[in-house]
């Protein structure tokens, strides 16, 4: 299983090869994977309706105890049948909507891509399989967003959601690292087993913060929802699928999966319920104030995302079935909605609604996909829809914490819901025909096939709930719930009470429909209100942290090396002194065993340094230098370490002739530096040099550990038959590391024996005879 889903990423990499070899048709042929896939998927759903849940395990990091385990249940089987049937249909669209298109190949690249990591998203059962895959999503995501990159607006508004995105993954990690270790486990499926232990744990609160920051703007959650209608710069078929199937269902199916473990508190049923009710709300009420066609669907995508969080939220049995019968019914009407969103936008010329009119004459194929899947939209039986917005009417009447502001943010939804469907469908192919840019004619087959499948299941669905519940969605529902579920689907119930809300909201949305010029003029007097929303904070942020670079660049990054020099010795001393004064608390029981002679040499080590520190000349100071460095070395052959003695007498040497020789190249000594400059670097210096001391002695008086040096004398004659243990080291013990200083040693040497030989090219007669015509003129 996780072969024949990662064998994508290769396919992926060879769609170039398949642009060259089919032509035209590549776009199909690449379509038979995800159609691969989905049969695979299909002849699993009796086994995942019966309950059985597939597990496929391969060993990843086996040392670390991480595993590539990829799990199918019923909710991972419904994701997972969105994503490949809508994949499908997606690509073969993009084969007519890009047809031509110079870099059509790297589109099949890229949303392959994207394709293989949402399915490794909702099939893995590990938290870090499941970080890795939705990180894939966010840079892939962000290079179909930014697809046609010669576009500035483009290129911002992946730019948007991928920083929006990513912050959210951040969040997401420290969540999911919290998650492991207050479950002591990796797996998802373990996690969902513990009942209530992840409730009643004490980091519940922090990491389900961090959990729903990620969901939150993964799947444009209010305040986040607003890089969401930007993505519409994205090539159509990539709205289509994100949409629809994949990145922004992500979040909503990362908080389906944890439902069994962290959901049921107040604080998950308050958070998801309003701020999915919020969500579902500002989506709608958005949406109706545009008349491009993209950003009212996209608007009613955020509507949608808004519902699924705020019936996850409420978490009751009932709410459960709605959320993954609104699921797939959302899935399948904005499909195909957008997908006849990019045949208006391709065959007229324009994707403003108000420029069209009258098109069902021209386009009747498109215009029975737009009607029937606007009807879904709106909820109009018998469509999918319809009953997903009745179950979730139903859900909400029986919600418990803040229920009336649910209601009635849900009611207000499905009204606008409604006038942006009317909208959607009325305004492009009735009324009377309006001249566009274009002289529109049908779409090709490649086109329209994705619209009237998705559209067509919408109806059978509605007509026929049972083929989906008995199916798919009773799993899917049981694996949310943690628990099996039993239920059935209908389009009547009789006269009740969500039936009412429907009827009433399907008048008062064509009566907003009627009005919408009206209604749009009016609400242009509040932009200067929408204008400073979560947007305008988030370009506040982006030019706050342009501010900042600019000002740690010019005080921190300057070209000043003492002011690098400084601030590294600073943060070093403070981070690496706070530690050690704080945790270790360094005893200054110094037992001196010194000889005589030791004395002297340090003396002459600290006269050095004093001399170099003071000296106006700077051959002194080199000299001086010099002096430290051969005292160093003495050092080390008095204390038995000849051959570090050596190496230490000829780097130095080798050290002062380079200074030496570069001397006459510097500018002479000049106050650089106030007194009070001077004094501070003094005061810096001799608190570093304190603290290596101080480092020095607690190093010396500690004995946490086995000093690895007595595993080094006991070995070195045995193991490497050496009794030279500076040897044993850098020949046995470090070989590679050892092996690795030599090649660096010998290519730095070929270069400077290259830069020695390198003569400069003689002057031709002709640059000559210029040279001194220009000298001429200078003169």
């Amino acid at each position: 299983m996780q072969l024949a889903v990662l064998s994508g990423f290769v396919l992926a990499a060879f769609a170039p090869l398949f642009q060259r070899w089919c032509g035209e048709r590549a776009s199909q042929a690449l379509a038979l994977y995800p159609a691969a896939l989905a049969l695979w998927f299909l002849t699993q759903l009796p086994a995942v309706a019966a309950g059985e849940v597939l597990v496929f395990t391969l060993e990843w990091v086996p040392s670390l105890g991480i595993s590539l385990t990829f799990l199918v249940d019923g909710l991972s089987l419904l994701f997972g049948l969105l994503i490949t049937v809508i994949g499908t249909f997606v690509l073969i669209y993009a084969g007519g909507y890009l047809k031509g298109h110079p870099d059509l190949a790297r589109f099949h690249l890229v949303l392959l891509a994207f394709m293989v990591s949402m399915l490794g998203l909702v099939l893995a059962d590990g938290l870090l399989t499941l970080f890795v895959f939705w990180e894939l999503t966010s840079i892939t995501s962000y290079l179909l967003i930014g697809f046609n990159h010669s576009d500035l607006e483009a290129r911002k508004s992946a730019r948007q959601g991928l920083f929006v995105t990513v912050a959210g993954g951040l969040a997401l990690m420290a969540g999911l690292v919290m998650l492991g270790i207050a479950g002591g486990s990796w797996s998802i499926s373990e996690l969902n087993a513990m009942d209530d232990l992840l409730r009643e744990h004490e980091l519940y609160t922090p990491l389900l913060i961090c959990l729903l920051l990620g969901a939150f703007t993964k799947s444009a959650q209010f305040p986040f929802h607003f890089w969401l209608p930007n993505a519409m710069a994205a090539p159509t078929p990539v709205s289509s699928y994100l949409h629809s199937a994949t990145m922004v269902k992500a979040g909503i199916y990362l908080l389906a999966r944890l439902q069994p473990s962290l959901g049921g508190t107040e604080l998950w049923v308050v958070t998801l319920s309003l701020v999915g009710a919020l969500t579902m709300f500002t989506g709608a009420f958005l949406a109706i104030r545009h008349t491009n066609i993209k950003k009212l669907l996209a608007y009613s995508t955020i509507m949608a995302l808004g519902t699924l969080t705020m019936l996850l939220g409420i978490g009751t049995e009932g709410a459960l079935i709605a959320f993954v019968t609104f699921l797939l019914a959302h899935s399948l009407y904005k499909g195909a909605l957008f997908m006849v969103a990019g045949i208006l936008d391709h065959e007229t010329g324009t994707k403003d609604v108000s420029a069209m009119g009258g098109l069902r004459f021209a386009m009747p194929v498109t215009a029975v996909a737009a009607c029937v899947a606007a009807l879904s939209l709106a909820g109009v039986p018998p469509l999918f829809g319809f009953i997903g917005k009745e179950l979730m009417f139903e859900s909400v009447l029986e919600a418990g914490a803040w229920r009336w502001l649910i209601v009635l943010l849900s009611f207000a939804a499905a009204v606008l819901t409604i006038a942006v469907a009317a909208i959607v469908v009325l305004k492009p192919f009735f009324g009377e025909r309006r001249e566009t840019p274009r002289a529109p004619h049908e779409a090709p087959s490649d086109m329209l096939a994705g619209p009237v499948v998705l559209a067509g299941l919408s109806l059978l669905l509605g007509i026929l709930p049972f083929l989906a519940a008995d199916g798919v969605l009773i799993a899917a529902a049981g694996a949310v719930a943690g628990e099996p579920l039993t239920f059935y689907l209908s389009l009547w119930h009789g006269i009740n009470l969500p039936l009412i809300m429907s009827l009433v909201g399907l008048v008062l949305g064509y009566l907003v429909f009627q009005r919408w010029a009206r209604i749009r003029a009016r609400l242009a007097r509040l932009e200067p209100v929408l204008s400073r929303g979560p947007e305008a904070g988030y370009e506040w942020l982006m030019d706050a942290i342009v501010r900042v670079s600019d000002w740690q660049t010019r005080v921190l990054q300057n070209g000043y090396m003492r002011n690098y020099i400084l601030v590294m010795v600073v943060t070093l001393g403070v981070l690496v002194g706070h530690s050690l004064l704080v945790r270790h608390s360094p005893q200054l029981a110094i037992h001196l065993d010194v000889q005589f002679h030791e004395l002297i040499v340090v003396a002459l080590m600290v006269m050095g340094a004093l001399v170099a520190c003071t000296s106006r000349s700077r051959l002194a100071a080199v000299a001086s230098v010099g002096i430290m460095g051969f005292c160093i070395a003495l050092i080390f052959i008095l204390f038995s370490a000849p051959d570090l003695g050596i190496t230490q007498l000829l780097v130095e040497t080798l050290t002062v002739i380079l200074l030496i020789l570069v001397l006459f190249r510097l500018p002479r000594f000049a106050k650089l530096s106030t007194p009070l400059e001077r004094v501070r670097d003094i005061a810096v210096a001799g608190s570093m040099g304190l603290l290596i001391m101080l480092l020095i002695l607690t190093v010396v008086d500690s004995n946490q550990f086995v000093p690895i040096s007595e595993y080094m004398i006991a070995n070195s004659v045995p193991l490497a038959h050496g009794r030279n243990i500076v040897n044993v080291i850098l020949v046995d013990y470090r070989a590679l590391d050892t092996l690795g200083e030599i090649f660096v040693l010998a290519l730095a040497a070929i270069g400077v024996y290259a830069m020695l030989k390198l003569v400069a090219p003689k002057p031709t007669a002709k640059s000559t005879k210029g040279s001194a015509a220009k000298e001429a003129k200078d003169g």
